[in-house]
């Protein structure tokens, strides 16, 4: 197949012609498409129908050890759904903290926290320069909370291994530098899974920051797409080993496994930490909704269960993932103006466009009636200085819908690439 990038200017004008066609004849289906978030769909919903009837009755409202849930108290959570996030999370129970539904509602507390009183003993982020370092391509919501702490952002490149860690000790031996945001298994938006050798260097590294955080988001260490997944190391051990435990501050949920808007979260980290985070919760709350915990506790049973309902997912996810990959490598496959890798799991594809194209895509699909993340959402501040980079969020519509998406996005990449090289 040739190249598009190879096409001389007539070929060109001819191509733009041929694709301007199907881009009108598919914008005339009046389509009413949305992909701009990683949405479970109303099927994996319903996979945990039976969550609501999980207490059974109001006569079995109490914890193995009798405490009743309905009433304030315990704080950092019941036992049982601490313990079903240390085996989620390869924690001991008594380093988790549960919480409500969303951990991104933890990792914000965590920063505030960290802004107006500091961390274990540390002063207060008030006052001080503060930069964290932020993996890119990387999850918006955690560059949007960095912002509005006012936290200056330093962009990372990513390859297939995580993180460029040459640049992350090299950064992070400036002490403004107070932390680096990671999701190391299928990391949002490229699917990678972070190497043993870059969890071990991170484990390792020597901040210049006493106060210094690995905000470790595990939100899709249980998303598998395959049968045999990719293992991820454990950064906590490994950072023990090197007396560097109280550096990494671990976050999960089950927001993406039971109900995206009533699930559970949690917080591991190390003992220290923990003692500091329990101080704050004190004054925070007389108790979370300990009833879903229960709930959930019930459902699953422990992490072999989570585990075990995820596959479920799977055989709902496995099937929309492939046709993106195969409707990319049909349409875009050998023509120079994308890339991709086909993640083992997470809930995104990550697309490299021809740089200075990707904003025009979005437009162009807005137009033809699907919404899509933003063209630099997934850089800090909304600024991808190469314009090329685009999230696919194929989890929410159902295989017909996602097809006629796909169908219009191809083209609209084709079409903006065409446009861009006959500009340029």
């Amino acid at each position: 197949m040739q190249k598009i990038t190879a096409l001389t200017r007539e070929q060109l004008a001819v191509c733009r012609e041929e694709l301007a066609a199907a881009y009108d004849k598919l914008a005339a289906r009046g389509l009413a498409l949305d992909m701009s978030r990683g949405k479970p769909g109303p099927d994996q919903l319903a996979l945990s129908a039976e969550l609501l009837d999980a207490l059974l009755s109001p006569d079995d409202p109490k914890t193995v050890k009798g405490f009743d849930v309905r009433n304030y108290g315990l704080p950092e959570g019941i036992p049982e759904a601490r313990a079903l996030f240390g085996g989620l999370l390869d924690m001991p129970a008594d380093q988790v903290v549960a919480g409500g539904n969303s951990s991104l509602n933890m990792m914000f507390d965590y920063v505030a926290t960290a802004y107006a009183k500091g961390v274990c003993g540390h002063p207060a982020w008030a006052g001080q320069q503060v930069k964290f370092l932020c993996p890119v391509p990387g999850y918006d919501r955690h560059f949007s909370l960095t912002e509005f702490f006012g936290i200056g952002m330093i962009p990372v490149k990513m390859d297939e291994n995580g993180p460029d860690m040459d640049e992350v000790e090299r950064l992070a031996a400036d002490p403004a530098v107070k932390g680096i945001w990671c999701v190391p298994a299928y990391s949002n938006p490229t699917g990678i899974v972070y190497s043993d050798a870059v969890v071990e260097r991170l484990a390792a590294l020597n901040a210049a920051a006493p106060d210094f955080r690995i905000m470790w988001d595990c939100a899709y260490i249980v998303h598998h797409l395959t049968d045999t997944p990719p293992a991820l190391k454990n950064l906590y051990k490994a950072a023990a080993a090197y007396g560097k435990e109280d550096q990494v501050i671990m976050f999960g949920s089950t927001s993406k496994i039971t109900f995206a808007g009533a699930g559970l979260a949690a917080l591991a980290a190390s003992p220290a930490n923990i003692a500091d985070i329990k101080k704050r919760i004190a004054m925070q709350t007389i108790g979370p909704d300990k009833v879903n915990m229960l709930r959930h506790v019930r459902f699953f049973g422990d992490a072999d269960g989570v585990r075990a309902h995820m596959k479920l997912h799977k055989e709902i996810l496995a099937p929309k993932f492939d046709l993106v990959c195969q409707m990319l490598e049909q349409n875009l496959g050998g023509k120079g103006i994308a890339s991709w890798v086909c993640p083992q799991g997470g809930y995104f594809v990550s697309v490299e466009l021809l740089p200075g194209t990707a904003a025009r895509v979005v437009k162009l699909v807005k137009e033809a009636g699907m919404v899509m993340t933003g063209a630099g959402a997934t850089w800090p501040y909304g600024k991808d200085p190469a314009d090329s980079n685009l999230r696919i969020a194929p989890t929410f519509p159902p295989l017909d819908e996602l097809k006629a998406a796909m169908e219009l996005f191809c083209v609209a990449v084709e079409l903006a690439a065409v446009e861009k090289l006959m500009d340029g």
